[in-house]
């Protein structure tokens, strides 16, 4: 069946999650983290997937900004700066702001006029999604921020998975769904979907029952995967 529908994944997918860390790191008063910053990026996302994975087996759902500050708190105590509150409000702060990867804006376009849907699919709050997307810039081409928050568990778990057919009201063959996480495009592939795994860092494929079908440096051949 031919695609209708393209489902993105936000953090690492469209919005760099290393932005943060490398901006304050380029910054006067955040000097000593100048040489270290990749590798608190590194834990910081380890440890706030980590937590969302924990949180959704053990039935203890919290918002992702408050999974996001966990994992920045143990990032920062891991690499020796859990002392320093102004370097921690400043992470936080430029996370409202993580800047899109530079093809998101072509590739979306693309999509749009062709007439597909597009929309995120995101463990992120509504308003992180919001705020991010409105720093990118990318709203006009967005129909939907779809959040696991109106289900109140994390993914891979299929009742987030569900909220794009009823969106969209599309079958699930109908739906490319994009994340860099390869987890969740194996969990996406396992619950229907067509999958596209970004995976920029060239990183083994995951040892799980389901693989994407697709795999991909970066963005830019999502428009020719959709049949643009």
């Amino acid at each position: 069946m031919p695609i209708t529908t393209c489902i993105f994944d936000a953090y690492g997918t469209l919005f760099d999650v290393a932005a943060a860390a490398r901006q304050a790191a380029a910054e006067p008063d955040f000097a000593a983290l100048r040489d270290t910053w990749p590798v608190l990026a590194e834990h910081w996302r380890l440890k706030q997937l980590q937590y969302t994975w924990l949180r959704a087996i053990t039935d203890a759902h919290t918002d992702f900004w408050q999974v996001t500050q966990d994992g920045l708190d143990w990032a920062l105590d891991k690499s020796g700066h859990a002392g320093d509150p102004a370097l921690r409000a400043r992470l936080l702060a430029l996370y409202w702001e993580l800047q899109a990867y530079p093809e998101v804006p072509t590739m979306l376009r693309a999509l749009k006029a062709a007439g597909l849907n597009t929309a995120i699919l995101s463990n992120g709050s509504p308003d992180m999604l919001n705020g991010a997307v409105a720093s990118a810039g990318i709203g006009d081409v967005l129909d939907a921020c779809l959040s696991v928050e109106s289900v109140g568990i994390f993914k891979p778990d299929a009742r987030v998975y569900d909220l794009v057919g009823q969106r969209f009201d599309c079958a699930r063959d109908e739906v490319l769904f994009v994340s860099s996480n390869g987890w969740d495009a194996a969990g996406a592939a396992g619950y229907g979907f067509v999958t596209a795994w970004v995976n920029r860092a060239g990183d083994p494929v995951d040892r799980l029952p389901w693989t994407p079908p697709h795999i991909l440096p970066d963005l830019t051949g999502i428009p020719a995967l959709a049949g643009v």
